[in-house]
């Protein structure tokens, strides 16, 4: 099934290497988390704690650049943010996200629901 694929990152931690995994998916390179780590004993060492990122064999040198490239650093994030734009008027009804409610209530619903 992973013929052709070649471990790109190791770790023991199963968040980190979905990290790793999208960063790379994020570029364009296919990448697939196989995890090794035996859950039942929660171990985070060892053979059985092994976590690894593949990704295909023609692939490699592009993951590997790309995994050991310098971070982003906070100055050049804040910089993309403040020069990002966003419209206001983008999400409207028709948002899947939208409730369509102008207020939320947190309380507990009464029974009567002619209530207001």
């Amino acid at each position: 099934m992973y013929d052709n694929w070649v471990v790109v990152f190791r770790s023991g931690i199963d968040y980190e290497a979905d990290i790793v995994r999208d960063r790379l998916a994020d570029s364009g390179i296919p990448a697939v988390v196989l995890s090794k780590r035996d859950h039942a004993y929660n171990l985070f060492f060892g053979d059985l704690a092994k976590v690894l990122v593949m990704v295909p064999a023609d692939k490699e040198t592009e993951a590997q650049s790309l995994l050991d490239a310098e971070p982003v650093s906070d100055a050049e994030l804040e910089a993309a943010a403040l020069a990002s734009t966003v419209d206001p008027e983008a999400a409207g009804p028709e948002d899947p996200f939208d409730s369509g409610s102008e207020s939320i209530r947190l309380s507990v619903p009464d029974n009567d629901p002619d209530k207001e």
